[in-house]
């Protein structure tokens, strides 16, 4: 099956160089808009969007982000904040005596920005708007909670920066995703054994062209992502978040 909206999401890649063509204000209107549409947990809309346009603000955010000048360079750069404040100041403004809010509160509120994140991205992607998600937001928990000034119980779970993508960029093939056979099951979660898992790996890795020996390769992404500083970093900043909902 093939319609437009299925072959953008099809197309979409992350973009890291943008062209000096500005997102307009009804673009960025419209991206946002987006954004507020997408599903919500009991329509509360558990996020706070903050629009980070103070040229000095970006310099520290890409610096905070691991050193990442495009943060600074893209025309658009949104952080969306999980936000288990708002609703908790107006429930005290009214009057009522609510409970501390809890790791729960926490991960629906995260899953309320992202929903919204990523229904911002596909209006920038069907408008030519490029975009790419950066994750490092959530490191350097004290530090970037004075540069957002973020109060307890706010946390950034997603920043994302847009702008139109470079030829070079429009080029660049999208990473092949698991087949769906490694990613979709029936039912209940199946505990992958050693041959599934290699199965879907190897698969992964021949769609995307890599030719290397899957465990070599493994064992090399292991130690640039997952047991880098910064993903050790990152944990550790999240911890930092966590602890106001675990009082």
């Amino acid at each position: 099956m093939e319609n437009e909206v299925l072959r953008q999401l099809e197309a979409r890649k992350s973009v890291r160089v943008f062209t000096d063509e500005p997102v307009t204000a009804e673009e960025r209107s419209a991206i946002v808009h987006a954004a507020f549409m997408a599903p919500t947990a009991g329509n509360q809309q558990l996020y706070t969007i903050l629009d980070i346009t103070d040229p000095a603000l970006r310099g520290r955010m890409a610096d905070l982000c691991d050193h990442q000048p495009m943060i600074a360079a893209a025309p658009l750069c949104l952080v969306f904040l999980a936000d288990c404040r708002r609703w908790l100041e107006a429930y005290r403004m009214a009057g009522a005596a609510p409970r501390d809010p809890g790791a729960g509160d926490l991960l629906l509120a995260a899953a309320d920005a992202c929903i919204a994140a990523q229904n911002a991205v596909t209006a920038a992607e069907s408008m030519g708007i490029g975009s790419c998600y950066i994750g490092d937001v959530l490191e350097n928990a004290e530090a970037m909670r004075e540069a957002l000034h973020l109060p307890a119980c706010v946390v950034p779970a997603a920043m994302v920066i847009f702008g139109r993508p470079t030829e070079q960029q429009k080029r660049r093939p999208k990473p092949a995703r698991f087949p769906e056979e490694a990613i979709v099951f029936e039912n209940v979660y199946p505990d992958p054994d050693p041959s599934a898992l290699r199965a879907g790996f190897a698969a992964r890795a021949a769609a995307n062209g890599r030719t290397e020996d899957l465990d070599a390769g493994l064992r090399a992404f292991c130690a640039r992502k997952y047991d880098s500083d910064f993903s050790r970093e990152m944990t550790r900043s999240a911890e930092v978040y966590l602890a106001d909902f675990q009082k």
